[in-house]
């Protein structure tokens, strides 16, 4: 799993990455709710953890921010040395998923990331608007209607609408599905979305459009029903 930490005590920071190394997670830590924010538009982390106490913000604060604005998709693991009720409801309350009293334990700390791990794996078959996507057979139907992809234009039309809201890079998307050594350019990342846009029929009559940013990326999303009629 990606792993992204708002920790400022170093020595904190450096267990982390030595914990989370061994159970195979990789981990990025950050000193400060600013760098650890901007982040989130750049890391596509699988779980947060998050400090309370902050040089610069709350941990709370943060939290209710990628709530707000990332959504509740993201796991996220509060670790503080406060360990009253009040503050454990309050942090529950603004969304975290878990509750880890300092000085946190390896093995509790990577048993409760295993948990969260589980519950987040997404069922097979997933229906989206008029979209069902089947994730074993590779397989998007658009009204019942099966519509052929390639390996790469299903993997595609998945990410983006795991991710819809969000603007994506095409760098990320180049990344993400081909690799960071792949022999292609952004173009190809164009030529992709473009053909997904057809073969899926993405428009708003279907509920879904893809918007491109000049000079940057995509971003799919939902269209209102208003704005349909």
């Amino acid at each position: 799993m990606r792993i992204g930490v708002l920790e400022d005590d170093l020595a904190q920071q450096e267990l982390y990455r030595l914990w989370l190394g061994t159970a195979q997670h990789s981990c990025t830590c950050f000193g400060t709710a600013k760098s650890f924010i901007e982040s989130l538009d750049n890391e596509p982390f699988d779980l947060l953890i998050i400090d309370w106490m902050i040089p610069d913000s709350s941990g709370e604060l943060a939290l209710k921010w990628i709530r707000e604005n990332r959504g509740w998709h993201i796991p996220v693991i509060f670790i503080t040395s406060r360990d009253s009720e009040l503050d454990i409801v309050t942090a529950l309350r603004a969304g975290a998923d878990d509750y880890l009293v300092k000085p946190a334990k390896c093995f509790e700390l990577l048993a409760r990331i295993e948990s969260l791990a589980r519950r987040m794996t997404p069922p097979s078959v997933v229906q989206i608007g008029v979209y069902e996507i089947n994730q074993d057979l590779r397989q998007i139907r658009l009204h019942g209607k099966e519509i052929e992809l390639t390996r790469k234009e299903f993997e595609l039309a998945c990410y983006l609408f795991q991710n819809h809201g969000k603007l994506l890079p095409r760098v990320r998307l180049l990344e993400k599905l081909w690799g960071l050594n792949a022999d292609v350019d952004t173009r190809t990342v164009d030529t992709h979305v473009s053909r997904i846009r057809r073969k899926l029929s993405i428009n708003p009559d279907n509920g879904w459009q893809i918007i491109p940013v000049y000079g940057y990326g995509y971003r799919i999303e939902k269209v209102a029903a208003n704005a349909v009629a």
